[in-house]
């Protein structure tokens, strides 16, 4: 199981939209991202920009796997284990049973 994210939504959220807002006013992107990222407490650039382009994804403006798209994929995931895991169940109760049906009958 992944490991809860050490920055709640909301501040990733307004992280992203800061970032938005004062990239005019910085050299370059990675500038703006260093400067919001210290601003907010964030601990590197890099998962600013991680964020920045998922946003990006799920809005549209980037190819990519969207963040429902991969909520999605990974309950299909789980739920495809589960049934692979109850059919080997299954085929051996199936075989038991019929191990069962083949033996002769004994009587005492």
């Amino acid at each position: 199981m992944a490991r809860p994210s050490r920055y709640p939504l909301e501040l990733r959220r307004r992280a992203v939209r800061m970032v938005a807002e004062v990239r005019d006013g910085y050299p370059t992107e990675t500038a703006a991202l260093q400067a919001v990222a210290e601003r907010l407490g964030i601990g590197s650039r890099e998962t600013l920009r991680n964020w920045l382009k998922q946003h990006e994804i799920d809005a549209g403006q980037r190819p990519g796997t969207t963040s429902e798209e991969s909520a999605q994929l990974k309950a299909l995931k789980k739920e495809n284990a589960e049934l692979k895991r109850a059919n080997e169940i299954l085929k051996a109760a199936a075989s038991f049973f019929a191990a069962e049906l083949d033996r002769p009958l004994t009587r005492s």
